[in-house]
């Protein structure tokens, strides 16, 4: 039970005996790889615990971890976003929800469960998309760790806070804190706005999603992927023609995976099961609770280490390889000249001078160092291909045919952006 006594000088009704023991062996003396910065005692401890704002952004698997370390290592002022709900299968790993919680927001959950467990500690959870929010919100944290699964929300927080920097004033640089666990692999990575290399820097290193050849689906499955593929992609528009395939929604995962069933039966094929087919259609693969936890605590270390200057934080990537053995390795990892978010150098593209604008959508779609869905593009005098608004797709839709060569003169700028992503790409364009 929570008494009161002194901390710091300061009495508080939290706190129990000898909760910042442990912590305060680093805090009370400096240590032969502290910051030059660093000023042991009750300075930084205050800091810490009463004036540091944290933002922690996913309430899954990593975030549960991230949210209990955090709480345990004396942050007490924690802000939470999540847009999910929980679900019965998020229970095997993601420790801060109950059955009874099934239906219930990620984040409101998770912020009653640590308040609970952890007296003293405020965590302010919104239920919601991160871009619903401005820059205020985003200017008044002093870091942000990032505990996401989705490429499109960490290349979106990445660029917000990389536009948030303001030359004149150093507190507009929030470091972001970045982990991502991909079954027994996982990484953790420190980003200073500006500083180092950014998210968008390293978007080559991402493991390209698993396709299947259609005409392997259609004419020659042997796998029991191919069968859900062809369930998904080939049966479900064929069947039920222009209905949104859900891939949360248990009756059409239901569909597909009887579908898939039939289809792996005619063909003698095994393995088609319930959460497989869930898995191939929303590309999940299978999350790993002690790599989470391991991921988790090298986020929260460098959020310790950079809140309280006791310890060099990382330069700048951490990967950890579970796959054989327990393998992890540090380097850092290079800005980009032509990153898009960072770098402020237009990237030059070489292509044919028979492509069609189509053509070069498509290879920006896919280029592994691009990556930008449903791009639109724009020459600084006119535009030349827009997704949105509709009126503005009907209007410009005829130059998809085109050639570029016929709209972008050699060594022209192509102006990409994109709805999803708050930021534009520009291109130089060559012919040969």
């Amino acid at each position: 039970m929570a008494t009161e006594i002194h901390v710091n000088g300061a009495a508080t009704s939290s706190d129990w005996q000898d909760r910042y023991y442990h912590v305060d062996q680093i805090l009370d003396r400096p240590g032969p790889r502290t910051d030059p910065s660093f000023l042991a005692g009750d300075e930084v401890k205050d800091f810490l615990r009463n004036k540091c704002k944290i933002l922690v952004i996913g309430a899954g698997g990593l975030g549960c971890e991230i949210l209990a370390n955090l709480a345990l290592t004396g942050f007490k002022d924690i802000h939470l976003i999540d847009m999910d709900t929980i679900d019965i299968s998020n229970l095997n790993r993601q420790f801060l929800f109950r059955p009874a919680d099934v239906g219930r927001p990620k984040a409101i959950v998770a912020a009653e469960y640590v308040m609970k467990r952890v007296p003293g500690v405020m965590v302010t959870p919104y239920y919601g998309k991160i871009q619903d929010k401005d820059d205020d919100y985003y200017l008044q944290f002093n870091l942000v760790i990032c505990g996401l699964d989705s490429v499109e929300a960490r290349r979106w927080i990445n660029a917000t806070l990389v536009n948030l920097v303001d030359p004149e004033n150093p507190e507009s640089l929030k470091p972001l804190i970045d982990g991502g666990t991909e079954g027994f692999k996982g990484q953790a990575r420190v980003i200073l706005p500006t500083v180092s290399s950014c998210y968008e820097c390293s978007l080559d290193m991402l493991n390209k999603p698993t396709t299947f050849p259609i005409c392997t689906i259609a004419n020659t499955p042997r796998l029991p992927e191919h069968c859900i593929e062809w369930a998904s992609v080939l049966e479900w528009p064929r069947v039920r023609g222009d209905e949104k395939l859900d891939t949360d929604d248990p009756e059409h995962i239901g569909w597909l995976y009887s579908i898939a069933v039939a289809r792996a039966k005619e063909f003698k094929i095994e393995g088609v099961t319930w959460s497989l087919t869930q898995g191939v259609v929303k590309n999940v693969i299978p999350a790993i609770a002690s790599t989470n936890a391991i991921i988790a605590a090298s986020c929260c270390n460098e959020a310790f280490k950079i809140a309280t200057s006791s310890a060099a934080y990382l330069n700048n990537y951490f990967m950890l390889i579970g796959t054989e053995g327990v393998y992890s390795y540090t380097f850092e990892h290079e800005k980009r000249d032509h990153c898009p978010v960072c770098g402020g150098e237009a990237l030059e593209m070489s292509i044919s001078r028979d492509w069609t604008v189509e053509q070069l959508i498509e290879l920006l779609t896919e280029k592994q160092n691009i990556q930008i869905k449903k791009p639109s593009l724009a020459t600084p005098e006119k535009p030349i291909y827009f997704q949105q608004p509709p009126q503005l797709e009907e209007a410009t839709r005829p130059n998809l045919e085109k050639k570029v060569s016929e709209l972008v003169p050699d060594g022209g700028e192509v102006v990409v952006t994109a709805s999803t992503l708050p930021f534009s790409l520009s291109l130089i364009v060559t012919y040969t």
